[in-house]
C-alpha cells in the first residue's frame, strides 16, 4: 500500500489537482473556472427552486378550483328542483297562502337556496339590467328598453366566479310601446 501524502488528505477528489509547478496566472484561471461553475450551479439551483415554488402554487390552486367547482354537475341537476319549488308557491291560489302545508313548503325552498348559498351558488340578477350575453341567454326581443331585460323565463346561476347556468330572459328592442292618445 502506498503512504498517502498531505495533499492527498485534504483534497479526497473534490479539488481538481494542482501541480506545484503551476503559475499563479493558471491558479487564477483555475480559481475562475471554478467561479463560473459555481455560479451555473447556483442559478440553476435557483431555476429549480421558483420551478418547485411555481408548481406547488400551482398544484394548490388547481385543488382549490376542484374543490370549488366538483360539484357543479350536481348543483346543475338539482337546480331544476328549486325552480319548480318556486314555480309552485307562485302559483299557490290565494285562499290557500297562509296554510300550513304552504308554509312549510315556503320553508323547505328557503333552506334549499340556503343550502346552495353555503356551497357558492348565487342567482344571476336579471329583470331590469342590461343585457349581458356572458349572464344572459335572450330567448326573444320584444318593444322596450333597448337592451334592458324585460322579462325572466328561468333563472341564472353563478357558482363563485363562474357561470352555471345563464338567465333565459326576454330583451327590448328599442322600440317603445305606442300609447294612445286619448
Amino acid at each position: 500500500m502506498m503512504p498517502m501524502d498531505s495533499k492527498d488528505v485534504r483534497n479526497n477528489g473534490t479539488m481538481p489537482q494542482l501541480d506545484n509547478a503551476e503559475t499563479p496566472e493558471d491558479l487564477e484561471k483555475a480559481l475562475s473556472d471554478e467561479k463560473k461553475k459555481c455560479a451555473e450551479y447556483l442559478a440553476s439551483w435557483q431555476r429549480a427552486q421558483a420551478d418547485f415554488v411555481n408548481f406547488k402554487r400551482r398544484t394548490e390552486q388547481e385543488r382549490q378550483d376542484f374543490n370549488n367547482y366538483a360539484n357543479a354537475n350536481l348543483i346543475l341537476g338539482i337546480l331544476p328542483v328549486l325552480d319548480d319549488l318556486e314555480m309552485a308557491l307562485k302559483a299557490v291560489p290565494p285562499q290557500y297562502a297562509g296554510d300550513d302545508w304552504v308554509e312549510g313548503v315556503r320553508l323547505i325552498e328557503r333552506k334549499f337556496r340556503t343550502s346552495l348559498e353555503g356551497q357558492g351558488v348565487k342567482p344571476i340578477k336579471a329583470l331590469g339590467e342590461h343585457f349581458d350575453p356572458h349572464l344572459h341567454e335572450a330567448l326573444r326581443q320584444t318593444r322596450g328598453k333597448e337592451g334592458i331585460i324585460l322579462e325572466e323565463f328561468q333563472k341564472g346561476y353563478m357558482l363563485h366566479d363562474k357561470l352555471l347556468r345563464p338567465a333565459r330572459v326576454v330583451v327590448g328592442t328599442g322600440e317603445e310601446d305606442i300609447k294612445e292618445e286619448e
